[in-house]
């Protein structure tokens, strides 16, 4: 059995502890400018987190959250969260979540004018926009408010950033830098040692904080139940996915019989010259099958349809 090196980044603890930890800040904020592509003049240069019982609380299926507050050129506040399964809602969900951050700023007394910018960072490791005919969105997404005709962008308070892990291109080595974290949550609970393109900062430092032989006694017990966490949603999916086909295939076979009723009731009909009526034609369309198998009975029992 393969000893693991390293952990899953993208186990709830073990995102917590790579992003949300004072002493590895900078991986953070290497990580935001990467997402963002941001020039030299923009740049985030430092990140304050949030404490805890700060953090909002998010009600739906949610089994990793990091919510930061980071300091830019422009004051803005970032949300970043790590989502494993895609629920129904989610793109909802994560629109409610960055908007309360961007209102939850006003306190008493404040105006509008003194709110900064909020943008929320998503890493799904799900496909959330499934390629289409005429439309093939990239692994990373940008997304903000435009003006339709002329693509004008002055609504930009508000963006969200999508980072879907499974486009990851695995033809060829990671080369940017979107590439290669991409690659780290993706590789990094299956690699045996430090490759390469993981070498150097902020990869290498993230992959040290994920490196299970540096987990303190104290960590174990939050580690294992984040991943069994993970896994009891996981089959609870599942097991819903799996009664949701049965009943789907249930359905198919009572409606498919009820057609096969409808028919020899019609065909009885039509050889003893009983009319069908609208009256009886809505009947037909509105019985269950044991409805349609009784009166198929008294059909072929009294020749009569009363």
């Amino acid at each position: 059995m393969r000893r693991l090196i390293f952990a899953d980044p993208k186990n709830d603890f073990v995102f917590r502890r790579i992003f949300g930890s004072e002493g590895d800040k900078d991986v953070l904020v290497a990580f935001l400018n990467h997402m963002l592509d941001l020039d030299e003049a923009h740049r985030i240069a430092s990140v304050e987190l949030l404490p805890p019982e700060q953090r909002p609380p998010v009600a739906e299926l949610k089994l990793s959250i990091l919510d930061i507050k980071c300091t830019d050129a422009h004051g803005v506040t970032y949300v970043v969260e790590m989502q494993v399964l895609q629920v129904e809602g989610f793109e909802r969900r994560i629109v409610d979540n960055v908007d309360k951050a961007y209102v939850n700023q006003i306190a008493r007394g404040d105006n509008y004018p003194r709110l900064n910018d909020v943008v929320g960072i998503t890493i799904c490791d799900f496909v959330l926009w499934p390629d289409t005919e005429g439309r093939r969105l990239p692994m990373l997404s940008r997304w903000c408010m435009t003006e339709q005709q002329t693509g004008a962008q002055e609504l930009g308070q508000i963006q969200l950033v999508f980072l879907e892990l499974p486009k990851y291109d695995t033809s060829r080595p990671p080369q940017m830098a979107v590439e290669k974290w991409a690659y780290f949550f993706r590789e990094a609970e299956n690699l045996t040692v430090v490759p390469e393109v993981l070498a150097d900062h902020p990869f290498g430092d993230a992959l040290d904080a994920a490196r299970i032989a540096d987990f303190r006694v104290s960590e174990w017990d939050p580690y294992i139940l984040a991943g069994i966490a993970i896994q009891n949603m996981r089959g609870a999916l599942s097991v819903a996915e799996k009664r949701g086909r049965e009943k789907a295939r249930q359905q198919a076979e009572e409606e498919g019989w009820r057609d096969g009723l409808r028919e020899g009731v019609e065909a009885i009909c039509h050889v003893l010259g009983i009319e069908i009526t609208e009256d009886r034609r809505h009947q037909l369309a509105t019985s269950n099958a044991a409805e349609l198998t009784a009166l198929l009975a008294r059909l072929d029992a009294r020749r009569s349809w009363t």
